[in-house]
């Protein structure tokens, strides 16, 4: 069921507590639990849990099949001092878990937005900045918080207590260990650890061999690695070596070669 009387039909489940703005939309199988507050122009999609007292402030849209967990904060003002009341929004996509007392901001006039995508797992008192855009797949584990405009790829893992700068970027299929301080961009399929100063350690292996990724792509991969950042050779001569690699060239060297040549912060070596 849509529209601004969503809820009050039969397949939409409401707690007599739960408070529910006129203007938000909820889909058929939504549920409110137990004091939560879904404030104005909120949309839900179908057969999405929200847990008890949960807000949603507004200006959110949140997709189908979504769990929201107890004490959650969705859609809330951007904790950024530029911020002047713009109208702009927070998006999150299917599937997504978002767990116990987690924060996500709605975005600033810089973006408009804060994007989480779909088949995502946020967990307790994680923080989502305001105009941070996160991938499909991408897990961020307990308290890990994230200034403003962090890019983070798809499948990237990031571990618990980890602090993410503003505008960094984590890869595609990167792994951020624990309590990590993340000044820089973490390159795609590589692993990176350390406070106050990251270190990388590493492919991905385990997480790239879990996904599917061929034997042939990790090899091709391996080598690149070594090449990049197992040399004495400065890094953009580096890239320029794996190019002339034909061998060793595939849709997702490239890509990796590309992530780190457009760095803007440089990259956690």
């Amino acid at each position: 069921m849509k529209g601004s009387q969503a809820g009050r039909g039969t397949r939409v489940v409401l707690h007599p507590t739960a408070i529910v703005d006129r203007s938000a939309e909820l889909d058929d199988g939504v549920e409110v639990g137990p004091y939560a507050i879904v404030g104005p122009s909120v949309r839900i999609g179908a057969d999405t849990r929200v847990g008890p007292r949960v807000l949603i402030e507004r200006d959110t849209v949140v997709g189908s099949g979504c769990s929201i967990g107890n004490g959650a904060v969705l859609g809330t003002d951007p904790q950024d001092l530029k911020y002047e009341g713009e109208r702009t929004s927070l998006e999150v996509g299917d599937r997504t878990v978002i767990r116990e007392f987690a924060t996500l901001n709605r975005g600033t006039a810089a973006s408009g937005r804060t994007v989480v995508g779909s088949d995502c797992l946020l967990m307790a008192y994680a923080h989502i900045a305001h105009d941070c855009e996160l991938g499909n797949h991408v897990i961020v584990s307990n308290a890990t918080n994230m200034a403003g405009h962090v890019v983070i790829e798809d499948w990237a893992v990031i571990s618990g207590l980890v602090a993410i700068h503003q505008f960094v970027r984590i890869g595609a299929h990167s792994f951020v260990g624990g309590a990590s301080r993340i000044p820089q961009d973490v390159p795609p399929f590589c692993r990176v650890v350390g406070n106050p100063s990251p270190k990388l350690y590493g492919l991905n292996n385990v997480g790239l061999e879990r996904r599917g990724l061929s034997a042939d792509f990790r090899q091709r991969l391996k080598s690149a690695y070594r090449i990049l950042f197992q040399s004495d050779t400065a890094l953009s001569r580096a890239i320029r070596r794996v190019e002339r690699r034909e061998e060793l060239m595939c849709p997702e060297v490239g890509y990796f070669l590309d992530f780190i040549r457009n760095s803007k912060r440089g990259i956690i070596t």
